[in-house]
């Protein structure tokens, strides 16, 4: 997933640079999303797996 997210940040990158505002803010405001997706997926597998109790 953090592939994903650095790969439409770097298209939001080059698509600012050669002026397309639009597509810029779509790709950075999709990447946005995705790394808050991705931090709530970790926050609970590490809530998750604490709760295993040892064998």
């Amino acid at each position: 997933m953090l592939s994903w997210i650095v790969t439409f940040l770097v298209l939001a990158l080059i698509a600012a640079l050669f002026g397309f505002g639009g597509i810029a803010a779509g790709a950075a405001g999709i990447a946005k999303i995705l790394f808050f997706v991705f931090l709530v997926a970790l926050v609970i597998s590490l809530l998750l797996g604490r709760r295993r109790a040892p064998v």
